[in-house]
């Protein structure tokens, strides 16, 4: 019992974070609440095999596989232009070059591409783009263009995100390792009193079901959803190779070149069964690295449990529709404190790690600006480059990287 609630205290770590990512997408691209609750179920069960996969076959290291964040930008803009079936076709493809990246033991070659200063701006990118989606949630834009429940919004999203900040910086112990779940049930019991929760399809929903298998139809496999969401990839990447060396140290356990190769094999393997069963692209977790250096509870087993967890929860349609029941204004003031935490990372990466010389500065500068002005250049502007020319200036994170790596390459050190 004492694993079995370990393990499930696994689950509770990522949860807040990890749902956030399929909630955010399926908003923002204009899903149903069947479809998100749908969303939920396939994302749990992608969780949860690919924490399985990892702990069984690939790096062997008691770590949690997640939704990523650095998967958001590239999800909304294939899932909004293309539909869900080019997102599954991107993360199968993109999947498969990850795991025969990690296969053939590229990554150790690669990494001279992703120093800290391109891994850093690329982190910050990743927030910046994702700004307005916060905003938007909390005024409920997306579901009430009209503004008829500003009010109650603004409301809901502030006290949501008061409690999230308190929480994380008042809180002790266990509790102060979940401030977004905190977070989210004040401003869910919030909205139920405001009248802003609809629990009409959790009536329709059943107890149990097998999640399907490409469940928005057959794959997609669009050139330039599949490059989009390879800039996320490479993000993946870049943050699993740093979770590994983390729970090494923290673990105390033995880290080679191997076990980061199999690793990130396995995690491609994962996003291309993600793909498979209609997910969004998988991660290494930091939030469970945390908790593994707090409770000081190492075991792969724990781990384990808390994956078969997950791939349980997958196969209970109704908790999928409460979590899908979630208002966008809670999801506002959670994603506020979360996305601007996302760039504050890539910020505090670049100040530990990278000299602010007059080189680095230009390549900082010069990555900010083209990729934060490249995303809103007008639609009608865009339409003129070649498809693939313009779905990479769409990406703020890909536009970045891009610009910082080949700075990065060109300018004499």
């Amino acid at each position: 019992m004492k694993r079995i609630a370990l393990g499930f205290q696994h689950v509770l770590a990522m949860f807040g974070a990890t749902v956030t990512v399929p909630l955010v997408v399926g908003y923002a691209i204009g899903l149903s609440m069947s479809e998100i609750a749908l969303l939920l179920q396939a994302v749990l069960l992608a969780m949860g095999v690919a924490t399985l996969l990892q702990t069984f076959a690939g790096s062997r290291f008691p770590i949690v596989q997640g939704s990523s964040f650095a998967f958001i930008p590239g999800l909304i803009a294939v899932g909004s232009g293309m539909g869900l079936a080019a997102v599954e076709g991107a993360l199968i493809i993109g999947g498969v070059i990850e795991a025969i990246t990690g296969a053939l033991g590229l990554i150790g070659k690669l990494k001279k591409l992703f120093s800290p200063i391109v891994t850093g701006v690329t982190i910050m990118l990743i927030g910046f783009s994702l700004a307005d989606v916060a905003v938007q949630y909390s005024f409920n834009y997306f579901a009430d263009p009209t503004g008829s429940s500003i009010v109650t919004s603004i409301l809901v999203a502030a006290l949501t995100f008061i409690t999230t900040i308190l929480v994380s910086l008042q809180g002790k112990g266990t509790l102060k390792a979940m401030p977004v779940i905190i977070g989210a049930v004040v401003g869910y019991v919030i909205s139920i009193f405001l009248g802003l929760v609809d629990f009409s399809m959790m009536n329709q929903l059943s107890w149990f079901a097998l999640p399907k298998l490409m469940p928005w139809g057959m794959p997609v496999f669009d050139v330039n959803a599949i490059i989009i969401l390879l800039f996320a990839f490479m993000v993946s990447i870049i943050e699993s190779v740093g979770d590994y060396h983390a729970i090494s140290t923290i673990a105390d356990l033995k880290i080679d070149d191997n076990k980061i190769n199999r690793g990130i094999a396995s995690e491609g393997f994962s996003c291309t069964l993600a793909g498979l069963f209609g997910a969004c692209g998988t991660t290494s977790y930091s939030e469970n690295i945390g908790l593994v250096a707090l409770t000081k509870v190492s075991s792969v087993q724990v781990v384990q449990i808390g994956a078969v967890i997950l791939v349980l929860l997958s196969m209970i349609p109704k908790f999928s529709g409460l979590l899908a029941s979630i208002p966008a204004p809670v999801l506002g003031g959670l994603t506020t404190a979360l996305y601007g935490m996302i760039s504050i990372t890539g910020l505090k990466l670049i100040k530990d790690k990278v000299e602010l010389n007059d080189r680095n500065t230009l390549i900082l500068a010069s990555a900010l600006v083209l990729g934060l002005g490249a995303p809103q250049l007008p639609a009608e502007f865009l339409s003129l480059f070649p498809k693939i020319i313009s779905s990479i200036l769409e990406s703020g994170m890909a536009v970045g990287a891009i610009t910082a790596i080949l700075m990065d390459q060109l300018l004499k050190k």
